[in-house]
């Protein structure tokens, strides 16, 4: 199973040895090749209230809609927040070189059109779709001196944030709004900026005694605004790519281990637009992850300057060129129970302030509060339920609620 699967498995959710332990080894020839990854499906139900609506509607709560006061229900078959996953790695010595590549696609499990694939949408919504790709990278190094990864990859910045989700074994918010897609969003723009899936050039440290540090450059991103213009025209990538990176501190040991770290984003920005050139885009994260005994405690805080909110570069500038500033975090507790049944209680929320003279009305603060119980049933099966109240408001002070209800199931393998 390669290594994101494995952190998604052991970090985010169960806790247990076993569900990161390595899919189906097949020997062949020099290489050793590893075949793994995940199904899983949930039956949701969304109750929401609200009638604001903001270019389409507010990820993560309603988006207008029922009656007058905007009350609706929905019930959806759907993946959640970690979508279907199938990875075929493979590692080998050769020339005093650990080489190694991953390659990985992401089909969905849930469809809304007869007779055809729904992939349609704007914004967020585009980027998901029936089937993804979400991984093809080799990598090449040695213990002794690091590893250099190419090729297209979880992205640093926030990526550890996103992996100790707890909802990435389960929902989370969007399970009202993103059926027939891959995956829901979870606490995805409600307590961190998605770290998405991104084509780099990243050179990872040996373990310094529990340190351990990440450097590289990533594919230059278009700005993506909600907010009035075309899609990718306020904030060209320009001719350079972003640069990201990571610092951490992991520590094991007999009752108390855990892991510290904080990562950051530069990437340059230009538009043929609007009056942006050579302005930089930038954000930096902090998180903390304790496990003591069976209690388990995540506390996670962003801030950044022309990133946007929820997907990167979404609404970080506005039509005029200047920068919005977002932050936000997130605090989730969680229990293993003599069941070995794992509760959890998270808070998240996300903001993003307006700039300016900007008056398009936007999501202001988004925040999701998540109940959830996740049970191995098997060694690789292990069973979710949910609860998660979502509230978005925009800044014309409206709002938009939803409850949703989520049960299912998710394997590893």
């Amino acid at each position: 199973m390669n290594k994101n699967i494995k952190l998604a498995v052991a970090g985010a959710v169960l806790a247990l040895s076993a569900s990161a332990n390595a899919g189906i080894i097949i020997p062949a020839g020099d290489w050793t090749l590893d075949i793994g990854g995940n199904v899983n499906t949930f039956a949701t139900h969304t109750r929401a209230t609200g009638t604001a609506v903001i270019n389409g509607g507010i990820l993560g709560a309603a988006s207008g809609g029922g009656n007058s006061n905007g009350e609706r229900g929905e019930s959806n078959i759907t993946t959640g927040l970690l979508p279907n996953y199938l990875s075929v790695s493979g590692t080998t010595r050769q020339n005093d070189l650990d080489v190694a590549f991953t390659i990985s696609i992401q089909p969905g499990s849930s469809t809304t059109q007869g007779g055809q694939q729904n992939n349609t949408g704007v914004g967020p919504l585009a980027r998901t779709g029936n089937q993804e790709n979400r991984q093809a990278f080799l990598t090449f190094g040695d213990k002794s001196w690091g590893t250099i990864k190419l090729g297209k990859d979880l992205g640093i910045f926030a990526g550890t944030a996103i992996l100790n989700d707890m909802t990435l074994l389960g929902v989370g918010n969007g399970a009202g709004l993103l059926a027939g897609n891959t995956t829901t969003i979870g606490g995805i723009g409600s307590g961190y900026i998605y770290a998405d899936w991104k084509a780099q050039a990243t050179y990872t440290s040996p373990n310094f005694n529990g340190f351990q540090f990440t450097l590289g450059t990533t594919q230059g991103w278009n700005q993506i605004d909600n907010s009035g213009q075309s899609l990718n025209t306020v904030g060209r990538s320009g001719s350079a790519p972003a640069v990201e990176g990571q610092l951490s501190y992991a520590w094991t040991g007999n009752s108390i281990s855990g892991k510290l770290w904080t990562s950051g984003l530069v990437q340059k920005v230009n538009s043929t637009v609007v009056a942006v050139n050579d302005d930089r885009a930038q954000a930096a994260d902090i998180g903390v992850n304790l496990n003591i005994g069976d209690f388990g405690l995540t506390a996670y805080g962003y801030k950044a300057e022309g990133l946007g909110t929820t997907i990167q570069f979404m609404d970080g500038y506005t039509a005029a060129g200047v920068q919005r500033e977002s932050d936000g975090g997130y605090i989730q507790a969680t229990y293993v129970m003599p069941s070995k049944t794992k509760i959890g209680l998270a808070y998240g929320v996300s903001n993003l302030d307006r700039a300016g003279a900007d008056t398009n009305v936007l999501v202001k603060e988004s925040e999701r509060l998540t109940l959830g119980a996740y049970h191995p049933l098997t060694k690789h099966l292990n069973l979710v339920a949910e609860y998660n109240d979502a509230n978005a408001k925009n800044q014309a002070s409206q709002e938009n609620k939803a409850r949703t209800v989520s049960l299912g199931g998710i394997l590893f393998f």
